[in-house]
């Protein structure tokens, strides 16, 4: 048997991991929906500055969807699809799982350590993110090769070996525990005009009122704050992989769409506007893509600060950057909380 994707199966070019690998089950099922729908509908954007002594700084745009539920398990409720995610310690277990899905004809989505992935490339330095998504779409019994739907549209061929060890990863903080997913769209639907405007409630609702100041508008304005005191915390060599992990996040390379997913939010309340029959959100999408470009500063400025001889330096920009986008988030999440609330 050649290696070779499974019969029906589409590669499609995407912007997120996680949406990404959705698209392509969705559109392997016969359930077609935009991958900004799927982002918007389950929740998926937020904000968090998160550090844990020991590791790099954290800065995402990435929500969690609806809390208790999770963000796949929220796009799967509210478009008739069940959806079940499962880990093991069993590297053993996962890999049997993962072929027996192949073996029946389905797609299987993960989540892996990219930093193992051999098509990724880090000029050279090694690199772990553990909470990274694709799709297995295809393997090869003779020569134990599965091949991966990721963000671009190649199919990349991958040795169990390797696969294993990425779902494997032990790296922190978001080690992938062997996780995959399962799905039944025999319910499929599309999401209803009041499920979009809560989705879209519940999301303004996570960046004005959390219960930690981590998350949310509180959240930016603490990145700002914290990051000054980075270079008394941080030795260089981490300091300048903590710029780099921002800009990553922040800029399309990193998978976030680009402006911290605030690009892709924009054109999910475009989307949402015709649905929910609210026009008005068509001006919070404008307002949405003009703070996605300020993030994007933010990441060039970030990027600058880790090639440069002295990264400290770009510290104070940023940080008054993300105090000056901070404000712009808390005006326009309040002005979509009022369109979808009246």
């Amino acid at each position: 048997m050649a290696l070779k994707p499974i019969p029906g199966f589409q590669s499609l070019p995407t912007h997120h991991c996680v949406t990404g690998s959705l698209l392509h089950i969705y559109t392997y099922n016969d359930h077609p929906l935009s991958e900004e729908m799927l982002l918007g509908v389950g929740g998926g954007v937020g904000f968090v500055y998160w550090h844990t002594k020991g590791t790099a700084p954290f800065i995402g745009g990435r929500g969690k969807g609806r809390p208790g539920q999770g963000f796949e398990r929220c796009v799967g409720e509210r478009t008739g699809v069940l959806v079940e995610d499962h880990t093991t310690t069993s590297a053993k277990k996962a890999a049997a799982s993962l072929l027996d899905l192949l073996a029946q004809g389905k797609p299987v989505m993960l989540q892996c350590d990219m930093g193992y992935l051999p098509y990724f490339d880090f000029n050279g330095h090694e690199y772990h993110f553990g909470a990274h998504y694709m799709v297995v779409c295809g393997y090869d019994a003779k020569s134990k090769m599965a091949l991966i739907a990721d963000r671009d549209e190649e199919l990349h061929p991958v040795s169990m070996e390797v696969l294993t060890q990425s779902r494997g990863s032990t790296y922190k903080p978001f080690p992938p525990r062997n996780r995959w997913f399962t799905f039944d769209f025999r319910n499929k639907r599309q999401p209803a005009p009041e499920e979009v405007g809560m989705a879209i409630r519940e999301q303004a609702t996570e960046m004005l009122h959390q219960p930690i100041s981590n998350l949310g508008v509180s959240g930016i304005r603490k990145a700002a704050k914290r990051s000054l005191q980075w270079p008394e915390i941080l030795d260089d060599e981490l300091l300048r992989f903590t710029m780099f992990n921002t800009f990553i996040f922040i800029d399309p390379q990193g998978g976030s769409g680009g402006g911290i997913f605030r690009y892709m939010f924009s054109r999910f309340l475009r989307e949402a506007a015709g649905m929910i029959d609210e026009p008005r959100l068509h001006e919070q999408a404008d307002q949405m893509k003009k703070i996605g470009d300020r993030w994007q500063e933010v990441a060039v400025i970030f990027k600058q600060g880790w090639e440069a001889d002295k990264p400290e330096e770009v510290l104070l920009e940023t940080s008054q950057k993300m105090t000056e986008i901070a404000d712009l988030e808390e005006n326009a999440w309040r002005e979509i909380n009022e369109l979808v609330t009246i």
